[in-house]
């Protein structure tokens, strides 16, 4: 998102926009399903469905109120270049408070969980 707020009218495409637009496909891929798998753990069988809708939903609000926010801002913005790139930089100010967040939230969360699983499975074959 860094790279795309860089924009400008005479930036080239495939710098520009492809390869920026590549990276970020890459980096949902990478972090949609363990973020997924995070939201599912510790669930019981019966109520994996539920969670798995809320985990959904949760993806599907995200999306939707940041990009609300996004076009917020970029409206007080001047003109198309500049509501560009301040949609862009805000983007980026998203993508780092959430990267914060994962790592407070749920990498602690999933480190004490392993440590957990690990001791009790080295308590087991004592």
């Amino acid at each position: 998102m860094a790279w795309l707020a860089q924009l400008t009218a005479t930036t080239p495409y495939l710098t520009g926009v492809a390869l920026p637009m590549v990276l970020i496909g890459v980096g949902q891929g990478l972090a949609f399903a363990p973020l997924t798998a995070a939201g599912l753990a510790g669930t019981t069988a019966a109520d994996a469905g539920a969670a798995s809708g809320l985990v959904n939903t949760t993806h599907q609000l995200g999306s939707t109120l940041g990009v609300a926010a996004l076009v917020t801002l970029a409206a007080g913005a001047g003109g198309l270049p500049d509501r560009v790139t301040t949609a862009y930089s805000a983007g980026t100010v998203m993508l780092a408070a959430a990267l914060v967040a994962v790592l407070v939230l749920i990498v602690p969360a999933e480190i004490a969980a392993h440590r957990t699983a690990t001791k009790t499975l080295v308590d087991a074959t004592r």
